[in-house]
């Protein structure tokens, strides 16, 4: 029974069809296309080895058919006469090969198990052409160049070629469409988009962002955010890497640079570089700090971030899950900067030391906590914001201070050689302060790093410190760490970490764990 041919008719209106539908360029899904063609002609009518060119006219679909050959010589081929078995074999494999769809391998590349050695490959008159041959026809040609030879034009291929010819477009379609996305969502890199859940796997998040889908991971989540399928967010895209199965596309919800997108996003001002945000500080989820300026003397800086009744701010607000922003104007002079960094609490003073990049500021009695801020946060926040190290003190503790400093000078100047037992006094001073500098509070159960970083954010460093402070006053230091935790043992077990009864300690955390073994 004969096999049923398939007629090619007209690409030209399939080709626009299909480039518009995947949204890739035309000229891709044309030479897609030829290469198709060219591989079904090759299984059809081409013999083992050819290397055959198809080309499509755009307009009238009219095809025609190269013979593309490699001009070598002994430098680049081996010359080794085939003998008749060797000719028939290859025959018969030529003749085997149109009954699978699948690709046959190069002559050139070894058979399985056969180990592959460094060496010219055979020379093939199907792909190759000798330079002395070649140079018959055109006398410029050199070692390295390609000859195309005309091939008769076939307009009709029989199902096992249609095949391959449909299996080459659905691979070079894929291959466009993941290079289109990848070029797309990489020029996008650092830009703010949308998107909807699309599949929630533990804590990793996928997000659906129209042509591809990215992940979100659980260190690029905003703590205490609640994600679930088909909701629609705003996120950061942080990178966009090739990968095999399409581009890689990183998100990111916590990341400072999202708060700068959102702004030039909302704030016209800031979108046209009327208005520039010079510094972004963020804890998020928490609270982020951003310092605007302008040259326009009639623009305010942050009253256009803010907007009218708030509705600029409150609309960054809202996308950030309800994290508070303050906004400050910057100011090219550090004293002023650093002021206003820290608010809303009131400063006295700031001394600077521009080589060490290290400022020292005194606030009221009664603002201290608050340029402190909860856990340490606002001058945390103040520090990244300015990039200055920042020492925060009251008038009354800075006043202690120099008064002690004054004390101390004057006793120097009275003593001409001080006592034997000064040293041993300030020797001792010395030691006690670099155990109070950090203690591992995290050999305390029920302590983990989190934990232990806040609690060093908010004065308490060493196993002194912590076994002189109260549970309750504890738990609120540590209200904001994810997670159940109970203080009650903590300033016992820290009591017994600073006396050094390492042993007591280890026995008292057994029974904490139930008398199991650590």
């Amino acid at each position: 029974m004969a096999e049923e041919k398939i007629s090619m008719g007209d690409f030209t209106g399939a080709i626009a069809a299909l480039a518009e539908e995947k949204g890739i360029d035309k000229d891709q899904a044309h030479a897609t296309v030829e290469a198709a063609i060219a591989a079904a002609y090759k299984k059809e009518y081409g013999k083992r080895g050819q290397n055959v060119r198809a080309e499509m006219d755009p307009i009238s679909g009219a095809m025609k058919f190269f013979l593309v050959k490699e001009v070598v010589d002994e430098s680049t081929r081996e010359f080794i006469e085939e003998t008749p078995e060797e000719r028939e074999e290859r025959e018969a494999q030529a003749r085997n090969d149109k009954n699978f769809v699948s690709r046959p391998p190069r002559d050139d590349q070894p058979a399985d198990g056969e180990e592959e050695e460094d060496k010219k490959p055979r020379y093939n008159e199907e792909r190759d052409i000798t330079l002395e041959d070649a140079q018959k026809r055109d006398k410029e040609i050199a070692v390295g160049d390609t000859l195309e030879e005309d091939l008769p034009t076939e307009t009709e291929f029989g199902r096992v070629a249609a095949q391959t010819a449909k299996q080459v477009i659905i691979q070079r379609i894929r291959e466009v469409e993941r290079d289109a996305m990848y070029k797309e969502y990489k020029e996008k890199e650092g830009e703010i988009v949308g998107g909807t859940i699309q599949r929630v796997e533990g804590r990793t998040v996928f997000v659906d962002l129209g042509k591809s889908v990215a992940v979100l991971f659980p260190r690029e989540q905003v703590r205490g955010e609640h994600y679930s399928v088909g909701q629609r967010i705003k996120v950061y895209i942080e990178s966009v890497e090739i990968d095999t199965r399409g581009p890689g596309i990183k998100l990111s919800r916590t990341h400072s640079e999202m708060v700068r997108s959102l702004f030039e996003m909302e704030v016209p001002e800031i979108y046209s570089g009327v208005v520039e945000l010079k510094s972004v500080a963020r804890e998020a989820g928490s609270r982020s700090k951003i310092a605007v300026w302008t040259e326009d003397e009639d623009i305010d800086p942050v009253g256009s971030c803010v907007g009218q009744k708030g509705m600029r701010v409150n609309t960054v607000i809202d996308a950030l899950g309800g994290e508070k922003i303050d906004i400050i104007e910057w100011n090219e002079k550090a004293e002023d900067f650093i002021a206003a960094a820290l608010s809303p609490a009131s400063v006295i003073s700031v001394e600077t030391n521009d080589e060490t990049k290290h400022a020292r500021v005194m606030v009221p009695d009664d603002q201290l906590s608050l340029a402190i801020g909860k856990h340490g946060q606002n001058v945390r926040l103040a520090v990244k914001l300015t990039g200055w190290n920042l020492d925060v003190e009251s008038a009354q503790s800075l006043a202690e201070k120099e008064a002690k400093k004054e004390a101390e000078g004057t006793n120097d100047k009275t003593d001409d050689a001080p006592t034997a037992e000064k040293p041993e006094e300030k020797e001792v001073e010395k030691k006690t302060v670099k155990k109070s500098d950090g203690d591992d509070l995290t050999k305390v159960e029920g302590i983990g790093p989190k934990i232990a970083e806040t609690l060093v954010a908010a004065g308490i460093a060493s196993f002194a410190d912590l076994a002189g402070a109260k549970p309750e006053a504890i738990a609120e230091m540590i209200v904001d760490v994810r997670g159940s935790h109970d203080p009650t043992t903590w300033p016992q077990q820290s009591a017994l970490a600073a006396d050094g009864k390492m042993d007591e300690l280890k026995e008292l955390q057994d029974k904490l764990d139930g008398g199991k073994e650590a």
